[in-house]
């Protein structure tokens, strides 16, 4: 019986293996016969109309096809945010398109230089004659922020508005690794470097909290800054300063409440707003009521494709956290960035090399990689120019150190220039669990570094050398890029971190803009009149794309699978708690994960999305093993 139980098993995974193999069949044969990019020219006399159910981000994040396949569930949409402006601007001098939309009403947010940007390229649209409306439910930070730039702001009778503003709450885990009795081992280099702060910390260092607490204030008013140029009559201090008094002053009715304090400019629901937009380009007789004129805006982009005349100009993007190996597009993993680099280099077909940095940083092998990298081409008498998105601190700054110019936005979160590693042992948890160690050792690092046992003195003496050499090492790279003796870097790192207006002050960066201005400097050091941009490692994997669409839904659905949490208030609450889940788990999977020695900004990551539900976004796409707590909670009968 147990050789046919084998038997079965083993024809039953065979039975599998087929099942999914004539799967991936049957959708490649699907893709081939559809087309994954709107043919071009179909663009409709009416509105441009965009649907922002996922986050604005600098780079899409691809997807395992076998992995969508098996979960079945569909994955966060993703736009990106050049392509959105790109289209924005485009409308703006395209006679075809009478007014352009902006449907908020499941956007989860992005970051606040992206916003800007996106806030800026809506203004234009505005200063060409084309009306911009925009429509949601809830406006949070990142959502007004697009809002106040519009022609019309539309808010839902049932809707309101909330002002946050940056921060949050980080998480501390002394009390709980005292209570199983792990150790965590700290190395650090930098009075600032709150990144192990967790592990040996209850609460935020008096120093962390103060240089946190300057880079956010500058962050929020940079924030009311950009809203009152945009709307200059909204009542910002009152909706901030009292939001209770601010809200009962419109008898609880927090549609009204908005209204009344300038943030917004008309109530009503989808419907309304449709027949307004109606009224502006022309009503869809063959839609339901409320139906506009209108194309979408992957139609659009596929029929406005960006020129490709003059001399190319190679963009290699860093975002997300920089992690050892091939990982990304989506997070940064080092040798697959190093080898775009590379290979631009070898093709020899292009004028000038462009960084986009948006990262907290994170592996310094991997960052060393990337900077490497991005010298070696400069070698070639490439200009090799930086731009900074939100962040671009820590090894994120790391790899800025090659640039010969850096541009910023006041809104940037920078610096960060120091480095960490974390190593947890269990010699005395499995104390208390009864179990025993005698560890053997022939010299001083036999067996090093052990978890089980514990570390030799010896042993964490060289750890902290390494990460001292390696401190020393960034703050030379730092000294070098901004012809700064090492003495005069160290005072402004020590792993602080900056605003952009301060980091322009200190000379960290060059020059406020952003990627567009990086592009233009970029093209005049190449001496090129006309130029185009070309993104690396930016093909979009066709298969995943279409899967992706296929499980996620068209952008013409406001109510797509990957959005499908309730746009109200109480379901933004419910966001947030997948989020704090989410970092909990990062938290501990840091401690455990980690491959070496760190340049990452704690704060920068986990604190910079412009609405919880991005956060809670940016943290669901990261799935993080804290299984070992659970086993060493097992043992101990903490569960």
């Amino acid at each position: 019986m147990k050789f046919a139980r084998s038997v079965w098993k083993i024809l039953v995974a065979i039975k599998d293996g087929l099942v999914l193999a004539f799967l991936l069949l049957f959708f490649f044969a699907l893709f081939a016969a559809l087309s994954m990019r709107p043919a071009p020219g179909g663009v409709k006399d009416g509105a441009l109309a965009i649907t922002l159910d996922g986050p604005l981000v600098e780079e899409r994040t691809q997807f395992d096809p076998t992995s969508l396949l098996m979960s079945g569930a569909a994955p966060q949409k993703e736009y990106l945010a050049r392509e959105v402006v790109r289209a924005i601007e485009t409308a703006a001098t395209d006679s075809r398109i009478k007014a352009i939309t902006i449907d908020l009403e499941k956007f989860p947010g992005g970051r606040q230089v992206t916003l800007e940007r996106v806030g800026a390229a809506i203004d234009k649209a505005k200063a060409a004659g084309k009306p911009v409306l925009v429509r949601s439910v809830l406006y949070q930070d990142g959502a007004l922020l697009l809002a106040a730039h519009a022609s019309e702001a539309w808010i839902d009778p049932v809707g309101g508005a909330m002002l946050s503003g940056p921060g949050g709450t980080q998480i501390y885990y002394k009390a709980l690794l005292d209570r199983l009795q792990v150790k965590a081992h700290v190395f650090k280099v930098g009075t600032y470097k709150s990144a192990v702060e967790p592990y040996i910390r209850e609460n935020s260092s008096p120093e962390a909290k103060q240089a946190t607490t300057a880079v956010l204030a500058a962050v929020w008013q940079n924030w009311q800054d950009n809203v009152h140029k945009a709307r200059p009559k909204a009542d910002l201090a009152k909706v901030i300063g009292d939001p209770v008094g601010w809200l009962q002053a419109s008898g609880g009715d927090a549609a009204k409440a908005a209204v009344q304090a300038g943030l917004l400019d008309r109530i009503g629901d989808k419907v309304a707003f449709g027949k307004r937009v109606a009224e502006l380009v022309g009503a869809d007789a063959d839609g339901p009521d409320g139906a506009f004129k209108a194309t979408r805006l992957s139609a659009y982009l596929a029929d406005k494709r960006p020129s490709t005349s003059g001399k190319a100009i190679a963009v290699v993007t860093v975002a997300g956290d920089i992690v050892d190996g091939e990982a990304g597009p989506g997070s940064a993993g080092g040798t697959r960035i190093a080898d775009l680099i590379d290979k631009a280099a070898a093709k020899k077909d292009y004028a000038a090399l462009v960084v986009r940095v948006d990262s907290p940083g994170g592996s310094v092998l991997a960052a060393e990689r990337i900077r490497a990298a991005i010298e070696r081409i400069k070698a070639k008498k490439l200009p090799v120019i930086v731009s900074m998105g939100t962040l671009a601190a820590s090894g994120g700054y790391w790899v800025s150190t090659p640039a010969e110019r850096i541009f910023a936005e006041p809104a940037t979160i920078t610096g960060s220039i120091g480095i960490f590693a974390i190593i947890p042992t269990f010699e005395s948890t499995l104390a208390k669990a009864g179990i025993g160690t005698d560890p053997l050792r022939i010299t001083p690092l036999s067996g090093q570094p052990d978890v089980i046992g514990g570390l030799t003195p010896q042993m964490e003496a060289m750890i902290q050398s390494e990460i001292e050499q390696g401190y020393g090492r960034f703050v030379g790279l730092v000294a070098q890029s901004r012809h700064m003796t090492p003495q005069a870097v160290d005072k402004i790192a020590q792993g602080r971190i900056w605003d952009g207006g301060t980091a322009r002050q200190i000379g960290l960066v060059d020059e406020f803009g952003g990627l567009d201005e990086a592009l233009a400097y970029a093209a005049k050091r190449a001496g090129a009149t006309t130029w185009h941009p070309v993104f690396l490692g930016q093909d979009e994997d066709s298969f995943s794309g279409f899967l992706t669409a296929l499980l996620g839904g068209d952008d013409a659905d406001g109510d797509a699978a990957s959005a499908s949490a309730s746009a109200d208030l109480a379901g933004r609450v419910a966001q947030m708690q997948g989020s704090l889940v989410a970092q909990v788990s990062a938290g501990l999977d840091r401690l455990m994960g980690q491959g070496g020695m760190q340049a990452y900004c704690l704060e920068c990551g986990g604190m910079q999305g412009m609405d919880a539900g991005a956060q809670g976004a940016a943290g669901a796409s990261s799935r993080h093993n804290a299984g070992w707590l659970a086993t060493v909670a097992t043992l101990l009968h903490l569960r």
